[in-house]
């Protein structure tokens, strides 16, 4: 059987549709954050990368990298094995103690990864749970989808960020029904951002089970960084926080916090916990001293919403189209695939600026776009490079500008 010709033909059809993806090939330098080497036929240039999830700079900051280098040092590099053989670290109790108290729970348990966590505790309160229905928003990220999916519980789909939606679909459930309602926070390609407090509201009116994914909002919002639920005083009201490691605390990771019953049901009868190798403990060290930083520091916090904010304007004074939204993600929406492919490839070729193309899967066909997300770090300098690129490029490829 000819296997390759296969995969090769479905290749080609996402090549030729404008969505097939290809990977940069970067090295990070320690300590000139958002500056990276772009290794490209044979050669190396200079870029600036603007579609990082390290979204403050973390993973490159003096003591983030110290604390791992140490821990490194003392302890050598893995764990040794799961959780439960030999891998349980005191530097992953030390994490899971200040995450616990980041989202001020009872407790908290640590993934190999955000994707992980999500797959992991949603399947399992699925499964597990009696009666369980998950009433899941209908732009729930891709893990959260999976985690349902391998429950094999019931799944009701709810209207993006409608409380009233939530609400109806929620009081049409059986009595015995044990209900989960699955949401986000920071929606991470639209940037938007969940009524969080509504949903709430509605959940606890239903007696049901809310699961609040914070992956784009942790170390961002919050006078802790504890995410938008910290912002907005309910962190106390959500049943379970999931949150990762791996973007404005710089390092990799994801968990859940809750109760300490809850932790303990995951930590107990989740396999994507259960079977796989712990995070090593010098990633656990230093995503403890990230998250210990951010909750006394408002620095970098201050510094990237200004950044934010100044690009906003830029984009806004030249016409470039984005989405408005009270978050820190800036979607340029370009609506096409093959230009927002080109627009990635001339970005990093003319300007030596580096922003990977959204196109569908990812969302929707019809709304390809450039995800720009300034961090601290950005300068002025910087913004004022990407908009005259982009105010070039626009005229170029004749993409319509939006007009006050």
């Amino acid at each position: 059987m000819p296997f390759d010709k296969l995969f090769e033909a479905q290749l080609d059809a996402l090549k030729a549709e404008g969505n097939y993806r290809y990977f940069a090939d970067l090295t990070r330098k320690c300590g000139q954050h958002p500056r990276a080497k772009n290794h490209h036929d044979g050669g190396v240039r200079d870029v600036t990368v603007w579609c990082s999830n390290d979204y403050l700079g973390m993973g490159q900051h003096p003591d983030v990298v110290a604390a791992m280098a140490r821990t490194a040092m003392e302890c050598g590099t893995g764990a040794g094995g799961t959780r439960n053989i030999s891998g349980t670290q005191h530097q992953h109790l030390e994490l899971e103690q200040e995450l616990a108290d980041l989202h001020g729970k009872d407790a908290a348990l640590v993934f190999t990864s955000g994707y992980v966590s999500n797959w992991a505790a949603l399947s399992t309160l699925g499964a597990r749970l009696p009666n369980a229905v998950i009433l899941s928003d209908s732009l729930n990220h891709a893990s959260m989808i999976e985690g349902i999916r391998h429950s094999r519980a019931q799944k009701v789909i709810w209207k993006h960020n409608d409380p009233e939606d939530l609400d109806r679909k929620l009081a049409a459930l059986p009595a015995n029904a044990t209900r989960i309602v699955a949401f986000e926070s920071v929606y991470s390609m639209d940037g938007d951002i969940a009524p969080i407090r509504e949903i709430v509201e509605v959940a606890e009116k239903h007696g049901a089970m809310t699961y609040l994914d914070e992956v784009h909002a942790v170390g961002m919002y919050g006078p802790r960084g504890g995410g938008v639920a910290e912002q907005e005083g309910l962190m106390d009201r959500v049943t379970l926080i999931e949150g990762t490691l791996g973007k404005a605390f710089g390092v990799m990771g994801g968990y859940i916090t809750g109760s300490a019953a809850l932790c303990d049901f995951i930590r107990s009868f989740a396999s994507g916990f259960i079977f796989t190798t712990a995070l090593p403990p010098a990633v656990a060290a230093a995503a403890t001293t990230s998250i210990r930083h951010l909750k006394v520091s408002q620095t970098e916090r201050a510094l990237q919403r200004r950044q934010v904010e100044r690009l906003r304007a830029r984009l806004d004074a030249e016409g470039i189209p984005h989405e408005h939204n009270p978050s820190h993600i800036i979607p340029v929406m370009v609506k096409d695939p093959v230009k927002t492919r080109m627009l990635s490839d001339y970005l990093m070729d003319e300007f030596g600026i580096y922003v990977q193309p959204i196109n569908y899967p990812t969302v929707p066909k019809g709304t390809e776009r450039l995800r720009f997300t300034p961090g601290p770090r950005h300068t002025d300098a910087d913004i004022d490079h990407l908009v005259m690129a982009l105010k070039v490029l626009w005229k170029q490829c004749a993409i319509a500008r939006k007009t006050a």
